[in-house]
C-alpha cells in the first residue's frame, strides 16, 4: 500500500502544487527580519526516492531573498516535499519508517532493498523519529495536538494512524503537520 503512494508521480505533482501554495504565501508575506519585498531565489536540490517522471521542477526548493540592501535575508518556505535537509523525499522517509515498526532482521532486508536505501539510512531515520524528533522543540507542541499521546516507539506511523481518510490523505496530512520543521531558518538547525 505505501509503495503504492511512493510510485505515484500524480500524488507527488500534487505535493508540489502544495509546495507553490505556500511559497506564494511566504513571498507575499515578505521579509520577517525588515519587511522588505522578497526575491525568487530557489536552489537545486537532488531528491532521493522519487518516481520516475517528475519534472525539473520537483527538484527545485523554493526559496526567497530581500531585496533590501543591508538585509538580505534568505526565506525557506515550509515544504511538503523536503523535510529539512534530509536528501530523500519527505514521502520516502516518513513511510518507509513507518514501515520500519516492528521490523525484523528480514523485513529490514526488504526494505532497504526495494527503494535502495542503505540499512545505515534506515537506522539515522529511526533515530531521528525516535529520539531526534521527539526531543526537539516541534515535539513539546506536537505532544500537545494528541489525545491520548502518540505512541513515541510507533513513529511515524503511529503520527499517521491520528489522521482520517486513505493513506494519501494520511500523508499529506502528516506531511502539513510536519512542516514547521521543514522551513529555513531556527527549524533548520533542528536538523
Amino acid at each position: 500500500m505505501y509503495q503504492a503512494v511512493l510510485a505515484n508521480a500524480r500524488f507527488h505533482e500534487q505535493l508540489l502544487v502544495f509546495d507553490r501554495d505556500l511559497s506564494a504565501t511566504a513571498r507575499a508575506a515578505g521579509c520577517g527580519h525588515c519587511g522588505g519585498v522578497l526575491h525568487a531565489a530557489p536552489f537545486g536540490r537532488k531528491p532521493r526516492g522519487g518516481p520516475a517522471g517528475l519534472g525539473q521542477d520537483y527538484a527545485r526548493r523554493f526559496s526567497f531573498c530581500c531585496a533590501v540592501d543591508g538585509c538580505r535575508k534568505r526565506t525557506t518556505p515550509p515544504s511538503l516535499r523536503f523535510l529539512g535537509r534530509k536528501v530523500y523525499l519527505a514521502t520516502v522517509v516518513t513511510l518507509i519508517s513507518a514501515m520500519l515498526h516492528g521490523t525484523t532482521p528480514a523485513r529490514l532486508t526488504r526494505l532497504s532493498s526495494v527503494p535502495g536505501i542503505d540499512r545505515r539510512t534506515l537506522a539515522r531515520w529511526r533515530v531521528w523519529w525516535r529520539a531526534t524528533f521527539t526531543e526537539g522543540a516541534f515535539a513539546q507542541r506536537a505532544k500537545a495536538s494528541f489525545m491520548p499521546p502518540l505512541d513515541i516507539t510507533g513513529l511515524p506511523a503511529s503520527l499517521l494512524d491520528r489522521f482520517s481518510g486513505g493513506i494519501e490523505q494520511k500523508l499529506t496530512a502528516v506531511l502539513r503537520f510536519l512542516t514547521p520543521l521543514t522551513g529555513g531558518g531556527a527549524t533548520m538547525r533542528a536538523f
